[in-house]
């Protein structure tokens, strides 16, 4: 695949925003869709404020699993200095075939934190001198994570802001983060319904995952357009699309590709991944429990080529065991 073009970067988005006091009535509004919580898709009615917690096993505040400097996100992202990695704990999909399956079944173990502890974590990493801020798991967790941000946009936060998500997200939430997200990191999941009752747990189904992401990707788009990198190819804004190639074509990629082609554009940035490892400790379907075959990423790849989609990245098969993370690790889930 191609290299992408770099472009003069710009002050970054959620500045302005905190100097004009709109993030903080971002927050406010965001905060309201907590309780009884309709902040995702699932609409689940949790009371998070007064201490329930939603299916993501999310409360009032966000659960941060770990935060890291991390060099193995796609090169834009991780640049020479890494990416400065806040993972949070809990999901609002619960994926059967999540490789951070340690975090997001559950928030036991990971740190409750209040927003200002957050902003702190930011500039910390800021501090390591990590390229951004990004933000994994997300989509459950919005208005903690805004709240934080404006706090440390006050105390000179300036990096860029990365959102890595599912892509399972309400375009009401998205549209709120509008100015304040710079690159968004979607991972489209499945191109087709049908493979859903194979991907999600039983206890939280999934029936609508296609449309609500599809729709959610559109608005990413619409917010920051094709990414845009500096003169170091350090990416400062713009949308990388995510998507892991599953055995036996469970994930539906011809789908996926042939949406973004036709919807996003040929000039998207695409990461086409080939690190799926089987999750331990569960009663997978047959296709799901060995690693994926040489020939199934050719194919996934040769389809990329042929629907001209050329920006992006593409792995090598031993990407299961480089780029998937280990959240026992003490240190750090990527020490591999």
């Amino acid at each position: 695949m191609t290299p992408l073009h770099p472009c003069d970067p710009a002050p970054a988005g959620y500045l302005a925003l905190h100097q004009s006091g709109e993030l903080a009535r971002r927050v406010l509004r965001l905060r309201e869709m907590l309780d009884p919580c309709t902040l995702c898709p699932r609409m689940c009615g949790a009371h998070r404020l007064a201490g329930e917690t939603g299916l993501c096993g999310a409360g009032a505040q966000a659960a941060v699993a770990q935060a890291c400097h991390h060099m193995g996100e796609e090169p834009p992202l991780s640049g020479s200095r890494g990416a400065g990695t806040i993972f949070f704990a809990g999901c609002n999909l619960g994926c059967i075939t999540c490789q951070n399956h340690q975090i997001s079944r559950s928030v036991r173990g990971a740190a409750v934190t209040e927003p200002e502890s957050l902003a702190d974590t930011m500039l910390r990493l800021q501090d390591r001198g990590v390229h951004n801020i990004s933000l994994v798991t997300p989509s459950h967790v919005v208005p903690q994570i805004l709240a934080a941000v404006d706090l440390a946009a006050g105390q000179g936060l300036r990096l860029p802001l990365v959102y890595n998500t599912a892509a399972y997200d309400r375009r009401a939430v998205l549209r709120e983060l509008d100015s304040v997200v710079d690159v968004y990191l979607p991972d489209l999941k499945v191109g087709d319904d049908r493979s859903a009752p194979e991907l999600y747990f039983p206890l939280v189904p999934v029936s609508d995952y296609v449309a609500i992401s599809q729709r959610a990707v559109k608005e990413m788009a619409r917010q920051v357009g094709r990414l845009r990198v500096d003169d170091h190819g350090v990416a400062w804004r713009g949308l990388i699309l995510r998507h892991l190639v599953l055995p036996d074509d469970l994930a539906a990629t011809g789908d996926v590709l042939r949406f973004v082609a036709r919807e996003l554009g040929t000039s998207t940035a695409i990461s086409l991944m080939a690190q799926y490892r089987p999750p331990p400790d569960l009663d997978l379907p047959p296709s799901l429990a060995r690693p994926l075959r040489p020939s199934e990423y050719a194919r996934a790849t040769e389809l990329a080529e042929e629907l001209e989609l050329r920006e992006g990245w593409i792995q090598s098969l031993d990407a299961c065991d480089t780029y998937v993370p280990d959240f026992d690790e003490p240190a750090h889930p990527f020490e591999r």
